[in-house]
């Protein structure tokens, strides 16, 4: 499914870069009952910016607009539980998730759902973060892709469409703060070689 800058991978295709990154870093095991997809975002911000967003698994809220709050048990490391209280408009109000992989200098960071009141159960998530040039200025790439059980009484195209449409939204959002931040930031476009 394309839209507008977004490339989901049930039988889409994606560029040779973004097919590279997501051979190399969105690697899940996907089980009978499951389903899963990887989505795309190009955003105008330099990823020093977007990835200082993403990293906060601690402050979700900064840009995930269905996050109402968010507290961290114990320090920000692998292993660290959220829990995160959800806005109204979603079907739960809770959901505990861990830190699964933390990686600063690769941009890469995972997540596992543990607990809550909502039917993403084994749901987990790797997003990466890489640099790209847009309209000659510091760009950056983000991927996200997870998996998670089909809930009974749903299909995996139901499944999917609500992850992805939840994905989509964070994307979105992500791409709105990050580029609002990088105009204050005013980042110098990169010279042509």
């Amino acid at each position: 499914m394309v839209t507008n800058d977004y490339i989901a991978m049930n039988g889409n295709k994606f560029s040779k870069v973004e097919e590279e990154f997501i051979k190399k870093h969105h690697k899940h095991d996907v089980k009978e009952n499951q389903c899963s997809s990887s989505l795309v975002k190009h955003i105008k911000a330099p990823v020093h910016l977007v990835w200082s967003l993403v990293r906060r698994f601690d402050q979700p809220q900064k840009y995930k607009p269905f996050v109402g709050r968010c507290v961290l048990q114990g320090d920000l490391q692998i292993g660290s539980v959220r829990e995160v209280n959800v806005k109204s408009g979603l079907p739960a109000t809770t959901s505990k998730e861990r830190l699964e992989y933390l990686d600063d200098d690769e941009h890469i960071l995972s997540m596992k759902i543990v607990g809550g009141d909502h039917r993403l159960k084994n749901y987990s998530s790797i997003v990466t973060v890489h640099p790209e040039v847009i309209d000659g200025r510091p760009g950056s790439l983000v991927i996200e892709s997870f998996v998670v059980d089909v809930p009974e009484g749903n299909t995996k195209d139901e499944t999917c469409y609500f992850v992805e449409a939840l994905i989509k939204c964070n994307l979105k959002s992500l791409a709105d703060v990050s580029e609002r931040l990088a105009v204050e930031d005013r980042t110098e476009p990169i010279e042509r070689m």
